[in-house]
């Protein structure tokens, strides 16, 4: 019987077979973070040049800086080595393409049970959304100057940053 994840088992033998990370020590070696989408159309190092080890890759649904996601900056921050924290939202975004409510009518139908207790942060003001989460990422009393931040706004189509705020 094959196991579900057995081709990425054999992908990851042959990445392991020329593994040059092992003895890094985790800092961030460009002083970057980055919260972005979990979108599978986005490559968050290869588009601003950066490498593995480079870099805090932070991502989830939107790219927000939710509560963990500010924990996670605090931590780069202060002892990861992080100087420059890029927030990152994306053109044609699931997150943005509908409202709270129709998303969850959506997840509700697809998962055949009641989704409207989820708290999905659906983004209705993209742009303004990005700003915000600039903001909170600039005012919290963990991070302040430590960090510069800056808010982009990503073209899936044509691989090209914006900056927002």
């Amino acid at each position: 019987m094959e196991n579900a994840f057995d081709d990425l088992l054999a992908h990851n033998r042959d990445f392991a077979a020329s593994f040059d990370l092992q003895g890094f020590d985790g800092v961030a070696k460009s002083g970057v973070a980055m919260v972005t989408c979990m979108d599978s159309r986005i490559d968050p190092l290869r588009m601003v040049g950066l490498q593995p080890g480079d870099a805090k890759i932070l991502r989830n649904p939107g790219g927000r800086t939710t509560e963990r996601t500010l924990v996670a900056l605090v931590l780069g921050v202060n002892l990861l080595g992080v100087d420059r924290v890029l927030v990152v939202q994306h053109t044609r975004c699931a997150m943005a393409s509908k409202s709270e409510r129709e998303l969850l009518v959506d997840i509700s139908k697809a998962a055949g049970t009641d989704a409207s207790w989820l708290d999905l942060g659906a983004i209705e003001h993209q742009r303004l959304s990005i700003i915000e989460d600039v903001h909170r990422v600039r005012s919290h009393p963990l991070i302040g100057d430590r960090a510069r931040v800056g808010g982009f706004l990503y073209d899936v189509d044509t691989g090209l940053l914006e900056q927002v705020a």
